[in-house]
């Protein structure tokens, strides 16, 4: 899987010999070169363990807050490694947002969710049309409109996370990572998540790691197979779900192993 050259493509988004090792010594993720391409959704999928959540909080620097990590290799965004010294962290957290397994709205209203983030990161626009935009987009207006000023805490967990992606759709990113973001759910509140997905591709570019075998089927263009920190295969999902490569993904898939 490693290139040794940057491949000149429509990835918005590209990992070349990228490595993660924790303060232990254990390398969470070992020399993965892999290209997003834009407007499409990438499913993460392995085995616990195997890398996917360390992948994706590489894409956007997360994985700095985490004491003793270390990150090496590149991770290219607009024609930028974003690994450079010269390039701020939280700026690039704003154009690849991230939404985590657990939904986390702040302790605010709802409308305050969105603005105060918005407010943080510059936005200077009509606040009042930036929060319903982004509640729109994630077909939440009509359910919230009459609970702007209620507390985030008073919706149901389904209805928090979509909250949680308006927030980072607010912040007008090009990428949105997904970590197992249906995992928390119930089964009617994650089908909201998975047709949200599916029409939030037509403007961003979405990388979710899922458990969810079925779900990767369903939702993604192409899929991302890792076991213990090596990216194994990687593809369009319909391929690589009937027709996978590497005779590892085919035993992760029909469940003889993971």
């Amino acid at each position: 899987m490693m290139q040794e050259a940057r491949i000149q493509t429509s990835f918005i988004l590209e990992t070349k010999d990228l490595s993660v090792i924790y303060g232990d010594g254990n390398q969470g993720v070992k020399h993965v070169s892999i290209g997003f391409q834009e407007r499409n959704v990438t499913a993460i999928i392995g085995p616990s363990g195997c890398g996917k959540s360390t992948l994706l909080r590489a894409l956007n620097r997360m994985n700095e807050l985490i004491p003793g990590t270390h990150t090496l290799g590149e991770v290219w965004y607009n024609d930028k490694n974003i690994y450079d010294a010269s390039i701020d962290p939280v700026l690039i957290r704003r154009h690849i947002g991230m939404v985590f397994q657990k939904p986390n709205p702040f302790p605010k209203s709802v409308y305050q969710n969105i603005a105060w983030a918005a407010k943080v990161h510059g936005y200077s626009g009509s606040m009042d049309e930036l929060v319903e935009s982004s509640l729109r987009k994630a077909v939440l207006w009509d359910e919230v409109k009459d609970k702007l000023k209620k507390s985030a805490f008073a919706l149901s967990g389904g209805q928090q996370q979509r909250l949680c992606i308006a927030r980072a759709i607010a912040l007008q990113p090009d990428v949105i990572l997904m970590d197992e973001p249906t995992s928390a759910l119930d089964p009617i509140a994650a089908s909201y998540i998975e047709d949200l997905i599916s029409e939030l591709r037509n403007d961003y570019t979405i990388i979710i790691v899922t458990h969810n075998m079925q779900q990767a089927g369903r939702i993604s263009d192409n899929t991302a197979f890792m076991l213990m920190g090596d990216l194994i295969e990687v593809g369009p999902t319909k391929k690589l779900f009937i027709a996978p490569e590497d005779e590892r993904t085919e035993r992760y898939l029909t469940g003889r192993f993971g």
